[in-house]
């Protein structure tokens, strides 16, 4: 089977249960700053989820690409990849257990064709403040799963959220394939990680809000998020041993053996394998309707690590010359079907990868210098210390490999150990300043949140006004203290300029205007004048938030229903966000304070 077929397939069969197609969101989240990418289909949809009313119903489906970036040195194996596709569906509180599981079943057993002895089930078996889960245990007896399928495990394995500290969560039941031969103890299960079972999706069942205490409370609208892998359903449903032997990535494999005069085999894979990954999901982030580009920040850091990696990789193949935009170009035939913007921004994708070739080519002669030197301050046959490894790596760029190369060509050997406790630590601490720093995210909707989600529009009307129609907004992110906006303009503002912009929003604000929203579908959003980010990405209906006289956006929302309630807004930093794009963050404070 071919990937356009699966995606064909699994659309098809929910859109025939009364589902509406929900078009795939960006990759880079609209005012989320809990995450750098989007890692879930159900991401873009919490508002919903927590009781607004969606534009398309209260049954939707789509397939939408995701990005998780925790595990990018794991990549090269079999089972992680960068960016990766969920086959989601939800309930809006329409339909609840018993439906869902009869839904992800007969798709996985009537359209896949996955024998019933090749599938095994999990379930919650309750926790301090709820029972188990007998409802669903009973909807998969009722299909037929022998009971001995069936597996009762606890939170770790069986309860899904909240997405931040607060927010929607509850037990879910998750689907696994079973692979013959790989049995490793009398207590393997799906929980074992021995390689028999195999995740292929999971049915959660958001019924609790759990609060800042760790308390749960009842959901008035109950909901069911489904997510399914694509690139594991396609294995199956392709008979293949592992994604790299699919449509998705079998052409890059052939190209880069031909661009190397490698054979793709045990010894060469891992490398054969993150090339392939990383310039994927480097298209995919280059591609997307935000404009990004490769930085030292943020979503543009991630992207400038990919393509640096994926040089990395074809130098230790033994490509030195630029075949960046070769690969890219099989990337965009690949998936031009299903995600039409890759061939629409092939240009800038092709542009920003020769760049960033050139780029790093200047930091590896900088690292080459620097390597030169630490080993010139070794005694004959000594050890670099792994720090210095480190920083070379961290600081430079400088790969490992080529750094260890260098050393052995001198006589010398690098401290490998002391390197990689460097590098874990500092995993460690980026962890930890992320799970600091991106805080709130579409689940905070604190009503300061909301405030400053009906600001970003006023900001984004007053930016039109005051620098030109050519302003586009270019993403956001709000949590309960201020927002960020990020809008394509060249130059620095001015500080006349900024008051200009200040003093446009507050003016709206103390005229004290009424916010309405509207449904319609996108060509009447259009022709009513309406503005947006993502042009190519609405679904056939949306709403469209106005403040009559100052803005008219397409959005999700919430927002407030009167500009009088946001109190003062100030702009407090203005700055470069990226070549081309400009970043404010901005507060809103009563007049009191």
């Amino acid at each position: 089977m071919k990937s356009d077929e699966l995606r064909q397939l699994f659309a098809d069969y929910y859109l025939e249960r009364e589902h509406a197609w929900a078009a795939p969101a960006s990759l880079i989240p609209e005012n989320d700053a809990s995450v750098l990418f989007t890692t879930a289909g159900m991401q873009p949809l919490i508002p919903y989820l927590m009781g607004q009313e969606h534009p398309l119903g209260r049954r939707l489906v789509n397939v939408q690409r995701c990005m998780r970036t925790g595990d990018i040195e794991e990549v090269g194996d079999s089972g992680h990849l960068t960016v990766f596709e969920m086959l989601g569906c939800w309930s809006l509180g329409d339909y609840f257990k018993k439906e869902t599981i009869n839904m992800s079943f007969g798709f996985l057993t009537d359209v896949l064709g996955i024998p019933l002895s090749r599938l095994a089930v999990t379930v919650h078996a309750g926790n301090e403040q709820i029972g188990a889960d007998n409802e669903a245990l009973a909807a998969w007896l009722a299909l037929g799963i022998p009971r001995e399928q069936i597996y009762l495990y606890g939170d770790d394995e069986n309860w899904w959220g909240p997405v931040g500290d607060t927010g929607p969560c509850g037990p879910d039941s998750e689907m696994f394939y079973v692979h013959d031969g790989l049995e490793c103890g009398v207590d393997c299960g799906p929980a074992c990680n021995c390689g028999k079972y195999v995740e292929l999706g999971n049915n959660v069942f958001m019924t609790y809000f759990k609060d800042s205490d760790g308390n749960l409370k009842e959901l008035d609208q109950k909901n069911i998020d489904v997510g399914l892998g694509f690139e594991r359903l396609l294995v199956l449903a392709a008979t293949k041993n592992n994604i790299y032997e699919t449509d998705l990535f079998h052409p890059l494999i052939e190209q880069v053996e031909e661009l190397s005069g490698r054979v793709y085999n045990s010894e060469t894979e891992k490398a054969f394998r993150i090339i392939a990954d990383h310039i994927r999901a480097a298209v995919f982030v280059l591609s997307d309707p935000m404009g990004l580009v490769p930085s030292n920040t943020e979503q543009g850091y991630i992207l400038r690590r990919l393509i640096r990696r994926t040089v990395r990789m074809l130098h230790i193949l033994g490509i030195k010359h630029n075949v960046l935009p070769d690969l890219a170009q099989t990337v965009i035939a690949i998936y031009r079907g299903a995600y039409p913007e890759v061939e629409e921004r092939r240009e800038h994708v092709i542009s920003q990868l020769t760049e960033e070739f050139k780029r790093f080519n200047t930091a590896l002669e900088t690292g080459l210098r620097m390597v030169e030197r630490f080993l010139d301050e070794l005694e004959p046959g000594g050890v670099l210390t792994g720090e210095s490894a480190f920083r070379l790596y961290d600081t430079y760029g400088f790969p490992l490999e080529i750094t260890v190369e260098l050393a052995e060509e001198g006589g010398f050997t690098v401290d490998r150990a002391g390197f990689d406790k460097c590098f874990t630590e500092h995993q460690r601490l980026s962890r930890t300043a992320s799970a600091g720093r991106f805080k709130g995210g579409l689940t905070e909707q604190s009503p300061m949140a909301v405030k400053l989600h009906t600001a970003t529009h006023l900001l984004n009307s007053a930016l039109r006004e005051v620098l030109g129609e050519g302003v586009r907004q270019r993403g956001s992110n709000i949590n309960g203290e201020r927002l960020r906006f990020d809008f394509s303009f060249e130059r620095k503002l001015s500080g006349d300029e900024l008051k200009e912009i200040e003093n446009r929003v507050n003016r709206a604000i103390r005229d004290g205007i009424p916010v309405s929203s509207r449904e319609m579908t996108v060509d009447e959003a259009r022709a009513d004048g309406a503005v947006g980010v993502f042009d190519a990405r609405y679904g056939d209906r949306v709403k469209v938030y106005e403040i009559p006289g100052r803005s008219k956006e397409i959005c999700g929302g919430p927002h407030v229903e009167n500009t009088g309630e946001l109190g003062v807004f100030r702009i407090v930093k203005e700055q470069s966000s990226s070549a081309g794009v400009r970043r404010i963050r901005a507060v809103l404070y009563a007049e009191t304070e």
